[in-house]
């Protein structure tokens, strides 16, 4: 009896191991799942980074998390990203610059 309880209780320490090794794995992967999600260009990458970042003891993670989102799938874009300026638009800023620079002079 007693040799079955060890055996049982051997047996669930290896199951519980085992189901948190592959949670640890399943949870890192959720950058590069979101990535995939939102069709970014650097999804492999983020990958990549997120196994490096198993092996360094999950620093990378929270920045893998935030490079994975900073990217809008819909709009193709980086969120926070400034428009340019078209050459025409600054064509027209640098004229009507100097015109205020020929009015404030004389």
């Amino acid at each position: 009896m007693n040799l079955f309880l060890d055996y049982a209780s051997l047996g669930i320490l290896f199951a519980v191991l085992l189901i948190l090794i592959y949670g640890l794995i399943i949870v890192h992967d959720i950058p590069y799942e979101m990535a995939l999600k939102r069709d970014h260009p650097h999804a492999d990458a983020i990958h990549v980074a997120g196994w490096v970042s198993l092996f360094f003891l999950h620093v990378l993670w929270p920045f893998l998390w935030i490079w994975a989102t900073m990217y809008n799938g819909e709009k193709k874009e980086w969120l926070g990203e400034r428009k340019s300026v078209s050459s025409e638009d600054y064509s027209s800023l640098v004229a009507r610059l100097d015109e205020l620079e020929k009015n404030s002079k004389g």
